[in-house]
């Protein structure tokens, strides 16, 4: 693969996942300059959605409806999966059955059998393989990485995340998101994904138990939508008169232990009011902490308890600093922030990167990672299910 000059993308999905991936693979190359460049090769897409007015739009090349033959199609060296979370283990493991390097929506699977399923064959076939945990290329979440890895903090005592939104209210309809069948949960695998994720890669260890978890639906029943999504999580979505189960949760919280000791409380919701997209972490150390929040992205706190104790205090670091600030080189100068869209982009380009036989900027999950995450979430539902703690090591 490190040979080749161009790596041809074929994309699985549509939807807002499918333009922020799209957005991505056309960007990267004109930002940064990655040691293999992407070529927009195959967009599928389903009729109903109007692919090929999308792939236009885009800048895709070609348009298919069969996504089983898209990728078998011996052009193509990486498949994107953007589908809802139940198509995403038979489109990976398909591409991975065809020899092909895949990159897939996270949760990385529905189930943590399907789950296992993919990490497993990806073992097997040797393959590259990438999940979109694109909150890791956030500078801002990036340098906290970097800064625990430096022993800034010391050692780690105490986690603190949260995901909260407030979009998925009663005037809503049932879209797929709020289907067991077609989600696999719901503010548990879709928020709660992130930060288990993203605590894991900043911490550098692994969750080792659950307990106190606690799932609630708030909204037991939709209106059963009609048509399909026109942007962002539910745009564009309208209602029919009848409704139907919701069969997700809406909001989960638990606590967990970590492999180096410390405590942690993770919370997700899809109705905690006034909260868009408070996406956020705070880790506590013994020689300091830091916080984060995705609504001021380009921003980490730090607190030195190392300096002056006269003078300690919170620090807010603007982290769009080119050369201390991973990815920023790509971007603009100091103080001219970057949105939610360039974390895909920084994502595409160390796709790239590692296509190319070269190292991430900071790491990147493959399948084997994104696993290690799925058995967290499903040690949290057995937990809540049980009403007792949990070790994630039994969890298999």
């Amino acid at each position: 693969m490190a040979a080749k000059k161009t790596i041809n993308v074929a994309l699985i999905g549509m939807g807002f996942m499918g333009r922020t991936h799209s957005n991505a693979w056309g960007q990267v190359g004109r930002f940064f300059k990655p040691p293999v460049k992407a070529a927009m090769h195959t967009l599928f897409g389903q009729e109903a959605e109007n692919p090929r007015a999308f792939a236009d739009n885009f800048g895709w090349c070609n348009v298919s409806t069969d996504w089983k033959k898209t990728v078998k199609c011996p052009e193509i060296d990486l498949v994107d999966v953007a589908t809802p979370n139940f198509m995403h283990a038979p489109v990976a493991l398909a591409a991975l059955k065809a020899g092909k390097n895949v990159a897939c929506e996270k949760p990385i699977a529905g189930t943590l059998k399907d789950a296992r399923a993919m990490a497993d064959l990806a073992k097997t076939k040797k393959l590259k393989t990438f999940v979109w945990y694109n909150y890791r290329r956030v500078p801002a979440v990036a340098l906290a990485h970097q800064l625990v890895k430096q022993g800034k903090v010391g050692k780690i005592r105490h986690v603190r995340a949260q995901y909260l939104q407030d979009w998925a209210d009663e005037s809503v309809p049932l879209a797929w998101r709020f289907d067991k069948k077609l989600a696999g949960s719901g503010a548990h695998g879709d928020l709660n994904a992130h930060i288990i994720d993203m605590t894991r890669f900043v911490t550098g260890e692994e969750i080792t138990e659950i307990s106190g978890a606690i799932t609630e639906t708030f909204i037991k029943r939709r209106k059963l939508m009609t048509g399909v999504v026109s942007g962002g999580i539910a745009g564009g979505l309208k209602s029919s008169g009848k409704s139907g189960p919701v069969t997700v949760d809406d909001c989960v919280l638990f606590l967990a232990r970590f492999s180096g000791g410390a405590v942690a409380s993770f919370e997700a919701a899809r109705q905690a009011t006034g909260n868009q997209n408070c996406n956020g972490f705070e880790i506590n150390g013994t020689k300091g902490s830091i916080k984060f929040n995705f609504e001021r992205m380009n921003e980490l706190e730090f607190y030195d308890a190392t300096s002056l104790r006269a003078t300690q205090g919170w620090t807010t670091i603007m982290c769009t600093h080119a050369g201390d600030h991973p990815y920023v080189d790509a971007w603009w100068p100091d103080a001219h922030p970057i949105g939610y869209e360039h974390g895909f982009t920084n994502q595409a380009y160390d796709i790239l990167r590692v296509l190319a036989g070269k190292k991430p900027t900071v790491p990147i999950p493959d399948f084997a990672d994104a696993y290690q995450t799925q058995r967290v979430l499903e040690a949290v539902l057995l937990s809540a299910k049980k009403k007792t703690p949990v070790k994630v090591k039994d969890v298999k």
